[in-house]
């Protein structure tokens, strides 16, 4: 929840980049919420990296190629976005404010981007549906040991109007957090998914009693997945479950990118977690263009993790993403001022994106290239 001292709303409005939001944040989050947001797995080598990624290439600009007028729209599995640059999914955004993924969800339908919802969410999939009923979402899966929660949670996003399923794929056991882990701290936000439409308990084991209930919550419990085993196989059977395309989130190994696509997935999601899981993993960016190759153009790639400005977003698809997603500036946005610093987020990164498009000397998404990053960066 947001802390003491909370600066005025006319403060996040005022913000004119990602990284003035993410400094009110930390001012009104309590601690431990933003340690929990903003940490990453041990030392936090692959949490930095991902930003230095960006920080690292250069565009190699055109000009006298027009006359700087852009359009961000693009097609993700076949739904239209006004921009490609989408809310990453992000656990229990009631630690920022007690809206949580209502005023993300809102903001993002506002705006026509695509909204990701995770499971551990504070509201349910239900509650996000019927607030941004006309906005484009997905629901991110995490596999439960239990296969008929699982299953439930999948037809239960479908019902609602979900348009992907997200299954991550990179988190068999949470990473080693120590931020976390130094506060001895738990998650103590009731989860939305966790209690069935209209208010009955979700069958279960007490870890997920501890979730609906609000009570402190052990997620290497909650999301154990190393009695079932997330493998290939288990792909299939959750391809049997729903007909909702597939996107595997996780992914870094240009091999498993290929397996992703064999096995029927619509899209690839390169990713890191965030940089909470595997320490010293490569950054998402360092790790896309090998898995684009892989892909072969036969499933959409996105990517996320150290997204932080527009240009960041057309570096990504400079190098073959068809879209990116982030996670962390739009949360800070709700510590920071709820909904309306969300929607801020969302047009600073817009206003970002054009100039940058304008800049490089493209009109269109489908005009950005390869030939726009200076060769060997």
């Amino acid at each position: 929840m947001t802390g003491e001292g909370e600066p005025p709303i006319d403060a996040a409005l005022a913000a004119v980049s990602v990284a003035d939001l993410e400094r009110l944040a930390e001012q009104r989050m309590t601690p431990e919420a933003w340690d929990y947001v903003s940490g990453g797995a041990e030392d936090e080598l692959t949490l930095a990296d991902n930003v230095a990624a960006f920080r690292r290439r250069r565009f190699l600009p055109r000009v006298l190629v027009g006359g700087g007028a852009t359009d961000t729209r693009t097609t993700l599995l076949g739904r239209e976005v006004a921009l490609p640059i989408g809310i990453a999914p992000v656990a229990a955004q009631a630690l920022a404010h007690p809206d949580g993924e209502l005023a993300t969800a809102r903001a993002a339908a506002g705006a026509a981007a695509l909204f990701c919802l995770s499971t551990v969410s504070s509201r349910s999939l239900e509650e996000v549906a019927a607030a941004a009923p006309d906005g484009p979402r997905w629901f991110q899966l995490y596999v439960n040991e239990d296969a008929r929660f699982t299953r439930r949670l999948v037809e239960r996003a479908e019902a609602a109007g979900y348009g992907a399923i997200v299954l991550t794929v990179d988190l068999p056991v949470l990473g080693y957090r120590e931020r976390e882990k130094r506060r001895g701290w738990e998650l103590d936000v009731p989860l939305g998914n966790f209690r069935e439409p209209g208010g009955a308990a979700a069958a279960g084991d007490a870890a997920r009693g501890d979730a609906e209930r609000g009570g402190e919550v052990d997620l290497d419990r909650l999301l154990d997945t190393r009695h079932i085993g997330l493998t290939w196989q288990g792909l299939a059977t959750l391809r049997d479950w729903t007909p909702l395309p597939i996107v595997l989130k996780g992914i870094l190994h240009p091999e498993d990118a290929r397996l992703a696509v064999e096995h029927g997935a619509a899209a690839v999601w390169v990713s890191n977690h965030g940089g909470r899981q595997l320490d010293r993993s490569p950054a998402a960016l360092d790790a896309l263009e090998a898995v684009v190759a892989a892909v072969g153009g036969r499933a959409e790639v996105y990517l996320d993790g150290g997204v932080r400005r527009g240009s960041d977003a057309l570096m990504a698809i400079a190098l073959g993403a068809q879209a990116v997603f982030t996670g962390r500036p739009f949360v800070h946005a709700l510590g920071a001022g709820g909904q309306p610093a969300v929607e801020q987020v969302i047009a600073i990164l817009r206003d970002e994106l054009e100039r940058a498009m304008a800049l490089l000397g493209v009109a269109t998404l489908a005009d950005v290239r390869r030939e726009h990053v200076l060769p060997g960066a």
